[in-house]
């Protein structure tokens, strides 16, 4: 029977620290002499094994972004940038290509609706053994009114978002040239933290490989509409297209 949930471990989720809600508390991603388990490193990259792995079923990593506590994926120069999302696609995909798990995803929580924990810049790389995240996601899922284009990466409104309201689209053309992939990721998350018409301190990002090509959606995080938890029925906004023409006029016709 095919799997459809993982099993939360509640004792070591009681142990995780939490330095989103307690601004005391010390970061433990900080103090990298104290960090267990590297992976890989480069510059102030780093991949290591997830010291809480909740998750039961599953091999948990965790990617941290940079050496910057108060660092964010929406600030960082391009060179950052570039070698972030290069680096993350990278183990990303090895990992997929080991062949030992179901599906592997690759995600990043960002402010206090989030999801996460922990406030220091970081993504997430998990290896599922009993779940193939691909069952539930559709080529429509990446549909959208398309905001800008180059050398074949689309970045685009969801006219079918998978939660609803807001979801940000950007379809990868080469693995080779990242460039604009993560210009477009970083764009969609400066925008809505700094510059989108609602008040948004959280956002989601995350990765799909999906019919031989790669995509990732950064959604903005608010409470959930009910009809998406009672019914999984998403809406959409009628101000797209406005939303596009502000994007084009605050990022792509300075």
């Amino acid at each position: 029977m095919t799997k459809t949930h993982l099993l939360f471990n509640t004792g070591i989720g009681q142990q995780k620290p939490n330095s989103i809600r307690n601004k005391e508390l010390s970061c433990p991603f900080c103090d990298r002499d104290q960090l267990n388990d590297i992976l890989a490193v480069d510059g102030s990259i780093i991949l290591l094994k997830n010291k809480y792995p909740v998750l039961e079923n599953t091999y948990q990593t965790v990617l941290i972004e940079t050496d910057q506590c108060d660092g964010e994926l929406s600030t960082y120069p391009d060179e950052h940038l570039f070698k972030l999302i290069r680096f993350g696609l990278t183990h990303w995909l090895e990992m997929t290509q080991t062949g030992e798990f179901q599906s592997v995803i690759f995600f990043k929580n960002h402010g206090p609706l989030s999801g996460g924990t922990i406030a220091h810049p970081h993504m997430q790389i998990i290896g599922l053994q009993e779940i193939n995240y691909k069952e539930k996601v559709e080529a429509r899922d990446f549909d959208g009114i398309v905001i800008d284009e180059k050398n074949g990466t689309v970045f685009s409104i969801s006219t079918a978002p998978r939660v609803g309201f807001y979801e940000f689209n950007v379809k990868l053309a080469d693995i080779m040239d990242i460039t604009a992939f993560a210009k477009y990721i970083q764009i969609a998350a400066h925008y809505l933290l700094h510059a989108f018409p609602f008040k948004c301190s959280s956002y989601n990002l995350f990765f799909y490989e999906l019919d031989g090509h790669i995509y990732a959606k950064i959604i903005p995080r608010f409470i959930t509409t009910p009809l998406f938890i009672g019914y999984f029925i998403p809406q959409v906004p009628n101000n797209m297209e406005w939303m596009k023409s502000d994007i084009q006029e605050k990022y792509f016709r300075k």
